[in-house]
């Protein structure tokens, strides 16, 4: 029994870490201008599938990660300044509209010049399975906790330590106070897309020699990043990851424990008893008013 709980708590731990990188992207977004971007899980299938292409190509493993990391921010960039940026002050519900076509837009255009099949990468040091207490772990899932541990430390030293990083806090909290102070709200937008896209394709690469990857690989876990940071409470980076830890583990436990066939259902379960007993989010604030 203890094998097999530890086996359902190393799988949901490797695939929440995902889900966190993916909830720091949403909460990235939302924390410097408002918007959800619901484009998010288009980049984590682009770093999977970019790793792929590069590899592929012949590109030196490590030249092929970096590239297919470089390629989604760009891409982040272009969305901001080719889709948001025009329609600044629109409503809500048009943004998001905007990050849904956007979406679409990215899926597509991958199906077309990288085609429909389902790909792997080969895991970054061996698949040699570590044995613990009956359990087993792949060295890929170190690679995922390590790299996302990492990740979670060097935005903290970012924001309390750097001048952008603190200029990105300030517009979180009152952009206009923050435009009236000298900085500049457009670079800060600018840098949290192309920040936002490169942790996403950081996930895609890193869980796609657990979990394989496609051109329609990131709408699932898009949407499983965003259930993650509702749940820690959206804004929240702390809550982003806890949150995405702690989907990542319902849905494994859900799925061994109850049947696989609800693996899927299960953060969505998640989703809806925390917005009724805490709207706000596990780490979310007491106010439901940005200010």
């Amino acid at each position: 029994m203890l094998a097999q709980f530890l086996q359902f708590l190393f799988s949901g731990v490797t695939v929440g870490a995902t889900y966190a990188l993916a909830a720091l992207g949403f909460t990235l977004i939302y924390n410097a201008s408002n918007v959800i971007n619901f484009a998010q899980g288009e980049f984590i299938m682009l770093g999977g599938m970019l790793a792929v292409f590069f590899t592929q190509a012949g590109l030196p493993y490590p030249v092929a990660l970096m590239l297919a990391i470089a390629v989604p921010a760009v891409v982040g960039v272009l969305l901001e300044k080719l889709a948001i940026e025009p329609v600044k002050g629109a409503e809500t519900v048009t943004l998001i509209i905007i990050t849904i076509g956007a979406s679409l837009v990215i899926r597509g255009l991958v199906q077309v010049f990288l085609g429909k099949a389902t790909h792997s990468l080969p895991a970054f040091s061996g698949d040699t399975p570590i044995e613990i207490l009956g359990a087993t772990l792949m060295p890929q899932s170190l690679w995922v906790l390590g790299v996302t541990a990492l990740v979670v430390v060097a935005l903290w030293y970012f924001f309390n330590r750097t001048l952008q990083g603190k200029a990105m806090l300030a517009t979180s909290f009152n952009r206009l106070a923050a435009e009236l102070v000298g900085i500049n709200t457009s670079w800060v937008l600018f840098m949290s897309f192309a920040m936002s896209a490169a942790l996403g394709a950081l996930g895609g690469i890193l869980v796609t020699p657990i979990t394989l990857t496609s051109y329609d690989a990131g709408i699932m876990l898009g949407l499983k990043g965003f259930v993650a940071a509702v749940v820690g409470g959206l804004g929240s980076g702390l809550g982003a990851v806890l949150g995405g830890l702690l989907v990542g583990v319902l849905e494994a436990m859900g799925a061994g424990y109850i049947s696989s066939s609800y693996k899927d259902a299960m953060p969505f379960v998640l989703i809806l008893l925390i917005l009724f007993f805490k709207p706000r989010g596990l780490f979310g604030g007491t106010s439901t008013d940005r200010v």
